[in-house]
């Protein structure tokens, strides 16, 4: 079996409602040979992964996916499971999978698995094809694979989250708060756009970098803590290992010595009784600290307890216990050690609940003063310290007290809290016993810290686990607070873009701050902050992100989705315009059937509170409508009395939804219907990108941005005014269906770039001659248009075909990017098609081929008479107006009234 492709999908996907990795994997002669013919294959994996025995596979109970195996299932299914267990054997808590044949490929299948982190899951995917092949013939595929787990467990540990990120997300997902990771690290951004907190760690957008600085200054803390009556021990800083000893000394032994800016107890050295220890334990210090200050404090006597407070409030207290073993009379220091790090919740650094011990120097150094070394047997039942400090980062135990701890003592925890201004403080107190106030039996606070770690709170060596996490997310999403913005994601083969920009244009006008992608670019309050074809999954991912967006406006492309699924996991309201003959033959799609199932991917994203606009003059897109959780929206052009007007009639009967057109003594009007309330929105004269209702697809763009609008909530007198307000010039709407005068003719500059587009502008020029024609001579219709290179050849040549039938002279164009045709192939598929068109009979005249897009337009205009109409289907809009600009200041001074509509591209 080998790994042909392998894809990570971010969001909701055509396989999976969430992110999924996609293997094709090509099982070559194994396509023959299920589980049960292989002699010995199913316990050689079972060997290797026990943990697969748990797995219920369609069985639906544990043991389920063993008994396929002895039943006998293929290679392909196998993998998948075997890529599920090797995660969660590294922690990572997946279950969702599927494997499908590829059609049209025998023995070649798509393997579909869940993953929570992108690397490890590839990694999964990759080790799992190993294994499998391995089991099938060890000789063949020989395998180290306690060394390659090793490895695969070592990059689950370097790529996952810590316990206290892992803790805060997790409680993050139980209350439906989407996340984001924003490095390699622990830097996680909670929630979208203006309701976004972000975390580092167990830092937090709400956590005072001044209150972080005072934390990590640890004479500062002191003197803060000390001048509002809290218990602290006394305590004097130096960079002078004498002075240190003058300090101690004056101090009264025993003292503390450790680094002013250090954390996780590194440098802390405890109970020193003389100078000799004074200045050994300087050193150490000293070795730790960023500033090369020393403290050196009086020694406070008692256990060593953790306050965690959020908020100002406690949440929970652990007894550090420091690292240790307990004598048996038969083994060394050393040899207990090892026998302790076996515990299977002990682990490198953070990557486990308990860090494995180790003994260093410093460690050498405490056994030494107990009168041990590493090599030493110590008796039966004795306690021997490791480590001074009760720190987890260096192997030490916690135990809860939460529910133990005395008012008092809670008391001065949070107030010193407050008096750092951290909103998740540390407090570390020493005292007798927590249960008494320190009032009574002594303590004091020994050190504030920033950041504090929730391992030792989350998973107590002995006690309850305490879940600080949901303190956490209540300070930074308060009860009944956003945490999502609204989205309205759109897609289609034509009209996505005009009707994503209606949208967002609606709402801006109701007050929001909208972030919108599209194929021109990212915008944020309509400024254009990323110029290029931002309708992918990326880009959503930089309008989720921003701070100041509190609506987002995505528009989806068929690419994306296929490259790595949609870059959010769920959408308020799907809008689908249509579904025609385009990008086929590309990424896999070689049919309208799956392209429209493609684009379904963003209905299934709908949650039951959602809806989905679909189109229902498109049977593809009707069709959408079983895969919609919530509520659908019509919208049709249809008349009444025809088959898709029964058809939302029979809907509206129920209750449904829909935007209808309706004809009045005044004109066409649309109308927002719900069940058999009928509520008028607007003639379709009065929208300005209709021109005067004769752009047929903008009344049905206009018409789903009602839809969608009208689902988000918007009033109905703010779609209205949105929608009257939406002028098709190059502000609103560059490169759609902008008109420009230039010389007496009207020229319509649009985007069209395949055969069902091209057909709407030609009707839509077709109805605006005719219209200039009434009482006179009708005007000449001239189109220029290209076709993007990666198109099928017989869709090249329909786009000909198309304009020669409506239009009298045809300037043909080509791309920029010619993507790997030779130059001038595109431009000779649409004069093929032009040249059979006009043998048949079609319309065209004159045919012209100018391949540099601006000469082009240049060449048309130079054919245009004062009243004729010029469609220019563009690919590079701005360049295009910025020429016919130029070409109108050479002709005309001094423009007209009606002229042209933009003054300078680059401003949009």
């Amino acid at each position: 079996m080998r790994i042909v492709s392998a894809k990570a999908y971010r969001g909701a996907n055509l396989w999976s409602y969430k992110q999924a990795m996609q293997f094709v994997v090509d099982l070559g002669a194994l396509e023959e040979y299920p589980s049960n013919t292989i002699d010995g294959f199913t316990d050689r994996l079972l060997e290797m992964l026990p943990g697969l025995h748990e797995h219920g596979c369609s069985l639906g109970r544990p043991g389920g996916f063993v008994e396929r195996l002895h039943e006998g299932t293929w290679m392909g299914h196998i993998a998948e499971h075997v890529a599920l267990q090797l995660q969660n054997r590294a922690g990572h808590r997946v279950t969702r999978g599927k494997t499908r044949s590829v059609p049209g490929h025998p023995g070649r299948y798509n393997m579909i698995f869940a993953y929570l982190e992108e690397r490890l899951g590839r990694a999964a995917g990759e080790f799992a094809v190993r294994i499998v092949n391995h089991a099938v013939d060890p000789a063949a595929a020989p395998l180290d694979f306690e060394h390659e787990m090793d490895e695969f467990l070592l990059l689950a540990q370097r790529v996952a989250f810590g316990p206290s990120t892992q803790a805060i997300l997790d409680e993050a997902e139980s209350r439906d708060i989407p996340w984001i990771r924003l490095n390699n690290a622990s830097f996680v951004q909670l929630g979208q756009g203006v309701h976004a907190q972000r975390i580092r760690a167990t830092m937090t957008s709400r956590t005072s970098a001044l209150a972080v600085d005072v934390a990590g200054d640890k004479s500062m803390t002191t003197t803060l803590l000390s001048g509002a009556g809290l218990p602290v021990p006394r305590s004097q800083t130096t960079r002078d290992k004498e002075m240190a000893v003058e300090l101690a000394e004056s101090t009264g032994y025993p003292v503390v010595v450790k680094p002013l800016d250090g954390n996780h107890g590194r440098g802390v050295c405890l109970n020193l009784q003389n100078a000799d220890e004074v200045r050994e334990g300087f050193d150490t210090a000293v070795a730790q600290s960023r500033r090369g200050v020393v403290v050196v404090e009086s020694y406070v006597i008692g256990k060593d307890y953790r306050f965690l407070v959020v908020g100002g409030k406690l949440a929970a207290v652990a007894e550090r216990v420091p690292a240790q073993v307990v004598g048996d009379g038969e083994h060394t220091v050393a040899e207990l050690v090892d026998i302790a790090n076996t515990d299977p919740r002990r682990g490198v650094g953070h990557e486990k609940v308990l860090t494995r011990i180790t003994i260093d120097r410093a460690a050498e150094h405490y056994l030494d003063e107990q009168g041990h070394s590493p090599t030493s047997v110590p008796a039966a039942g004795e306690v021997v310290f490791i480590v001074r400090t009760g720190n987890m980062s260096t192997g030490g135990i916690s135990i809860d007290r939460t529910w133990e701890a005395h008012p008092d003592n809670i008391d001065i925890a949070e107030e010193a809290a407050r008096i750092v201004g951290l909103d998740i403080a540390g407090i570390d107190f020493m005292c007798p016993d927590i249960t008494q106030s320190v009032s009574e039996v002594g303590g004091a606070i020994v050190e504030v810290n920033a950041a504090p770690g929730f391992r030792m709170h989350t998973h107590p060596t002995e006690g309850e686990p305490q879940f600080i996490a949901k303190p956490v997310l209540d300070l930074l999403f308060p009860p009944g607070s956003r945490a999502r913005v609204p989205i309205v994601a759109v897609t289609g083969t034509n009209g996505k873009t005009t009707t994503s920009r209606m949208v967002g244009h609606i709402m801006r006008g109701s007050g929001h701050h909208v972030g919108m992608t599209s194929t021109d670019g990212v915008v944020i309050d309509e400024r254009l902050v990323i110029k290029r074809d931002a309708s992918g999954p990326k880009s959503a991912r930089t309008v989720l992100q921003h701070p100041r967006v509190d609506f987002a406006v995505l528009e989806v492309a068929r690419g994306g989705i296929i490259r790595e699924g949609l870059g959010f996991d769920r959408t308020d309201v799907a809008v689908v315009t249509n579904v025609t003959a385009d990008h086929l033959g590309l990424g896999g799609v070689d049919t309208v059937e799956q392209l429209a199932e493609i684009k379904s991917v963003i209905v299934s994203a709908v949650p039951r509170s959602g809806y989905a606009v679909l189109n229902a003059d498109d049977p593809l897109v009707r069709d959408m409508r079983h895969r919609c959780r919530g509520q659908v929206v019509w919208f049709s052009l249809a008349e009444p009395g025809s088959k898709e007007r029964n058809f939302i009639d029979r809907r509206l009967l129920r209750g449904g939804r829909a935007v209808l057109l309706e004809q009045t003594e005044r004109g066409e009007r649309i109308v927002l219907a719900e069940g058999k309330r009928w509520m008028p929105l607007t003639w379709t004269h009065t929208i300005p990108a209709t021109y005067g209702g004769a752009a047929r697809f903008n009344v049905a763009n206009a018409m789903a941005a009602a839809g969608a609008a009208w689902s988000a909530g918007a009033p109905l007198h703010d779609i209205r005014a949105g929608l009257r307000s939406f002028a098709p010039d190059y502000y609103l709407s560059p490169g759609r269906l902008n008109r420009v005068e230039v010389n007496g003719a009207e020229v319509y500059v649009d985007y069209a770039h395949n055969p069902a587009g091209l057909q709407a502008l030609s009707e839509f020029v077709a109805n605006r001659a005719m219209s200039l024609a009434e009482g006179g001579e009708e005007p000449q219709r001239i189109v220029v248009l290209g076709a993007a290179g990666d198109r099928r050849d017989s869709d090249v040549r329909e786009l000909g075909e198309v304009a020669a039938q409506q239009f009298d002279t045809v300037v043909i164009r080509e791309d920029e990017n010619l993507r790997r045709r030779e130059p001038g192939e595109a431009a000779g598929l649409i004069r093929e098609g032009v040249d059979a068109a006009v043998a048949a009979g079609a319309r065209a005249t004159t045919v012209i081929e100018e391949w540099d897009e601006v000469q082009a337009c240049k060449v048309a205009m130079s054919h245009a008479n004062p009243g004729d109409i010029v469609a220019m289907a563009v690919d590079q809009h701005a360049d295009v107006m910025r020429a016919l600009e130029e070409f109108t200041h050479r002709a005309q001074p001094a423009p007209k009234d009606g002229g042209l509509m933009v003054a300078d591209p680059d401003l949009s």
